[in-house]
């Protein structure tokens, strides 16, 4: 290795792209090629890395078989950022197992680790504790380790263990500090955030209050009957009713649970569970059937009883109902939870991370960007979305996650 490239390969390491262009800006030899891809991915250009990285890919050829699986470790890296999550895993594993057949540990833990961040994005937390499990950070270097406690501290958050997360946040500041990179330092503070940022909203009683994540964890341990607004969930002392392809169950549990201990009449709960604005004798029959719908989903929490105007609530072992809702109420707050990240995101992978289909998303798109309330640049298949990231606003609880019973 050159003195140019040598003095570039340490610029990067240090998180200093422009010291390395000034070493290899005008260089078009394979090695040059697979730095400046990475100097340009630090600085944001993500298009012109990946050509860069694909050209430097095929300028090593078969006979640098470790050299050409760095560079596909760096754009796996790129289609993460860019939230290409249908980037074929297949290939960055393939790259793995060719970098640790030969020795090279740390890379191989990167690779390791961006399967792992693509885990987590899309709410397979399990099979992401399982990967990280696997790994043993002590052996890594410090930026390496840094990448490992953001990743437990991430899945602590949605796991909603902030005590856990704090910790992890803890090692990860420690890391980042010996490691010397402000951009990693900076990604540490950010992900610290979150933990005092409001989470969600307590609605009890006729009022509400806003919580941080610590205190919505207190809640949900606690023995009240809450209706989860984040998760479309009903908890209560552990137990989890999943009211998730249920919407119309879920708008009469949220009605319900708002105006407790007072009953709710029958033309309001139509109104929320149906969206009518006229209550006639059909529209109070469907209402009849979902309730009894209601009452066996609940059987084990709550029931639900008849009143002469309406039906009320009756919680079972605890006198304490609320609603836990997000932040901000938002017709399509999933779909922006994904895009208050400040990253861009295309529809593809909005869609996979949702678990929908793509025309689901593109009609939430379309509102929201009616509304204002996102942006997109780009034409067809390289169209993305993205929006600045909401000032005070925890995505944490509107993020997919498995229920407590997987």
């Amino acid at each position: 290795m050159d003195a140019l490239i040598a003095g570039a390969a340490r610029a990067l390491a240090a998180g200093d792209p422009l010291g390395a262009l000034r070493r290899i800006a005008l260089r078009d030899d394979a090695p040059a090629l697979a730095l400046r891809g990475t100097a340009m991915a630090q600085l944001g250009d993500l298009a012109r890395a990946k050509v860069l990285l694909r050209r430097a890919a095929r300028a090593f050829g078969p006979n640098a078989p470790v050299a050409r699986a760095r560079c596909v470790v760096a754009e796996a890296e790129i289609a993460l950022v860019s939230r290409d999550l249908g980037w074929p895993e297949r290939v960055l594993e393939a790259a793995r197992a060719t970098l640790e057949e030969h020795g090279d540990r740390a890379n191989a833990a990167h690779a390791r680790y961006l399967a792992v961040r693509r885990l987590v994005l899309i709410g397979r937390l399990g099979e992401a504790e399982r990967a990280l499990a696997r790994l043993d950070p002590a052996t890594l270097p410090p930026a390496l380790r840094t990448v490992h406690e953001l990743v437990m501290a991430g899945i602590a958050m949605r796991r909603l263990r902030t005590g856990a997360a704090r910790t992890a946040l803890t090692r990860a500041r420690r890391a980042a500090d010996h490691a010397g990179i402000p951009a990693l330092s900076a990604e540490v503070e950010s992900a610290s955030l979150v933990l005092s940022a409001p989470a969600a909203r307590r609605i009890a009683n006729g009022g509400e209050r806003v919580l941080r994540l610590a205190e919505v964890e207190t809640v949900l341990a606690s023995n009240a009957f809450v209706v989860d607004a984040c998760r479309h969930v009903v908890r209560r002392a552990g137990a989890v009713v999943s009211l998730v392809r249920r919407p119309v169950l879920f708008a009469l549990a949220r009605a319900l649970s708002e105006a407790w201990p007072d009953d709710v009449p029958r033309d309001a709960l139509v109104g929320r569970a149906f969206g009518s604005k006229v209550a006639d004798d059909s529209y109070r029959v469907r209402l009849r059937v979902e309730i009894g719908r209601l009452r066996a989903a609940l059987r084990t929490l709550a029931g639900v009883s008849a009143t002469k105007r309406g039906f009320m609530l009756a919680p079972r072992r605890t006198r304490k109902v609320l609603v836990l809702a997000p932040p901000v109420d938002e017709e399509h707050a999933h779909v922006l939870a994904f895009l208050a990240d400040g990253e861009s995101w295309s529809t593809s992978a909005l869609a996979l991370a949702l678990a929908t289909s793509q025309r689901t998303v593109q009609r939430a798109l379309d509102a929201l960007e009616a509304a204002g309330k996102v942006q997109s640049f780009g034409r067809g298949r390289a169209r993305r979305w993205m929006t600045p990231p909401v000032p005070g606003f925890t995505t944490t609880l509107l993020l997919p996650s498995p229920l407590p019973t997987d």
